[in-house]
């Protein structure tokens, strides 16, 4: 099966209401690893991800390996705020392997399996919108995962999350780069970000201000800007 990595962003930018919100980047995902993006609120960590996955308009070029139409089908997209549908949680869970082509007893057979891993099986017939947060948030990973996607976007996966859920989110985060998806995760959590990230990506009034290695860039960033917001300063 051919990659539909590396993802490619030459002088890519996204605007909204008129106003440039993120870029212009210049930026190369490969593949493996989860790479968390962060900076100050407002500095673009969402629109960069929507960028990205193509939900919103790029000027500039986003280009993968493969045609977009091809990509499409090689990602996912979890949402701060988690979209579940109006049905149980295991038709959540089937819908993606349905949209897929998969047979009905097959998706149902996968969707109590990826249940059971994310600790939803006891509520497969609950409604997902009765869901707690933390719930709701585990399904839409979970549901994000089960057809076994190239790749990962989450914006602020474990927001607003108390700490016993951001684990269990982040256990299941790094459990799938493990497995071989790659990840893009955006974060205000430092320690979140020191947790999981294997590359940080540090944007600054919508550019990329640092993209190091995690380990380097929380060791030592590179700026004056990157040093003060892991003080826990007011960077502007």
């Amino acid at each position: 099966m051919v990659s539909v990595l590396p993802l490619t962003l030459r002088a890519a930018s996204g605007r909204r209401r008129g106003q440039t919100v993120v870029g212009p980047v210049d930026l190369t995902i490969g593949a493996g690893g989860i790479t968390c993006v962060i900076g100050p609120n407002g500095s673009g960590k969402t629109a960069l991800l929507r960028l990205m996955h193509g939900l919103d308009r790029a000027r500039g070029d986003v280009g993968w390996a493969v045609p977009t139409e091809q990509a499409r089908g090689a990602q996912a997209y979890v949402f701060q705020q988690p979209t579940v549908l109006r049905r149980s949680v295991g038709a959540n869970l089937a819908y993606p392997l349905r949209l897929r082509g998969v047979g009905r007893a097959e998706a149902t057979d996968r969707a109590r399996a990826q249940a059971t891993r994310f600790d939803l099986d006891a509520l497969l017939d609950q409604s997902a919108p009765s869901l707690s947060g933390g719930e709701a948030q585990r399904l839409a990973l979970a549901r994000a995962l089960i057809a076994a996607p190239e790749i990962v976007f989450a914006d602020e996966p474990c927001a607003a999350l108390d700490g016993r859920a951001t684990r269990a989110i982040e256990t299941r985060l790094t459990e799938a780069a493990a497995s071989g998806t790659t990840l893009v995760v955006a974060t205000h959590d430092m320690g979140q970000a020191r947790r999981i990230a294997d590359r940080v990506i540090f944007l600054l009034h919508g550019r990329i201000h640092e993209d190091a290695a995690a380990d380097a860039f929380f060791a030592a960033p590179a700026t004056p800007e990157a040093r003060a917001f892991l003080r826990g300063d007011i960077v502007e």
